[in-house]
């Protein structure tokens, strides 16, 4: 049978109030008092049902988080790291993909809210988030991550992705390349950010961007090695061709190089490729790849801390956090480099 607050109670020649007082970190219980109640628990192997304390509370200790591929490396390491943070505080984590779909993400976003979950991440694929709360009840905290809504009063955790941009593109300026090229993604907010930094450095050392040298693409989270192959192909027609290329993210970066060492071109002499992400594969690749990182585990661990602060404070006006970003260089850029990062943001 499970153990009962009123077992420990028993054993302990206490009131079942006093024991609950002690699960619930209450600051009226004495040391001793609760040194031993919380050895007894353990003794035992005490669970506590949520879902009896959830009645009681109102809450339901459950989080949950939409991405739009819950497979890709960043998405899988963002929710392992905010997985780790709540579970140190009893809460539990309940994952959704959109599959870069907006009707799709609202029917997951009215699931976990039918759940009566007390927090809701999300890194959305709409294109407007204004009718949020027609998909569920208005009192759910929620904080947006990766993508951000700048015109939407929300809490969000991310990264400056015009810096981003700016960075990637002032490092292959900086090892003498003048023809650089951009592949991004479509419809979000890092996608028009990177762009935006993209065009300003470029804009910067008054560099020509003709049209032909950017190229947008759909579902670039899921399919950037596909999407970048393909967009790599149409820039190898170009003349004169590109002699860099910025990449939304690493996978397109991937796609892109694969295009270009397949057309008998070298990596980084002929063309040099930089990504964003810096997944964890990137120095195992055939060609290391050079990367801006975002810091992916620091930003689930953010999130989560976030999040419980959220579930403890729902009444909160609306903050953004954002974390630095560093420039990882690799032989995609600089042949002969060993993997560094630099203190760019």
């Amino acid at each position: 049978m499970a153990v009962r607050l009123k077992d420990i109670a028993r054993d302990l020649g206490v009131s079942v109030v006093t024991v609950s007082k002690v699960l619930r970190g209450n600051a009226d219980i004495g040391e001793e008092t609760r040194r031993r109640v919380l050895k007894r628990m353990k003794e035992l192997n005490y669970q506590p049902n949520m879902m009896a304390r959830g009645l009681a509370s109102g809450r339901t200790y459950t989080v949950g988080l939409v991405v739009p591929d819950l497979v890709h490396p960043f998405f899988a390491e963002f929710a392992k790291s905010l997985s780790g943070v709540l579970r140190t505080s009893k809460r539990a984590l309940i994952l959704a993909s959109s599959e870069e779909d907006p009707e799709v993400e609202q029917q997951e976003i009215r699931t976990l809210l039918s759940r009566g979950i007390d927090v809701l991440l999300i890194a959305s694929c709409q294109a407007s988030l204004r009718n949020f709360y027609e998909l569920g009840d208005v009192r759910t905290p929620y904080l947006l991550f990766d993508r951000n809504f700048p015109h939407l009063a929300a809490h969000f955790v991310g990264t400056d992705d015009v810096k981003v941009g700016e960075m990637a593109t002032r490092h292959l300026i900086e090892i003498g390349r003048k023809r650089i090229a951009h592949i991004g993604g479509k419809n979000t907010s890092p996608s028009f950010d990177r762009l935006r930094g993209y065009r300003s450095a470029m804009a910067e050392h008054r560099l020509i961007v003709p049209e032909s040298y950017v190229l947008v693409r759909e579902r670039v989270e899921e399919a950037g090695d596909t999407a970048g192959f393909q967009a790599m192909q149409e820039l190898l027609r170009l003349d004169p061709r590109p002699d860099a290329v910025f990449c939304y993210n690493d996978l397109t970066a991937i796609g892109a190089m694969d295009a270009t060492l397949q057309a008998g071109l070298r990596v980084p002499e002929d063309i040099a490729f930089i990504g964003c992400g810096n997944l964890r594969y990137a120095d195992y690749l055939r060609v290391p790849l050079s990367s801006i990182d975002h810091g992916t585990t620091e930003l689930g661990r953010v999130a989560g801390e976030f999040a419980l602060d959220l579930s403890a404070k729902p009444e909160q006006s609306p903050r953004s956090v954002l974390l630095e970003s560093t420039l990882v260089v690799r032989e995609s850029t600089v042949k002969g480099s060993a993997s560094k990062g630099s203190g760019q943001s």
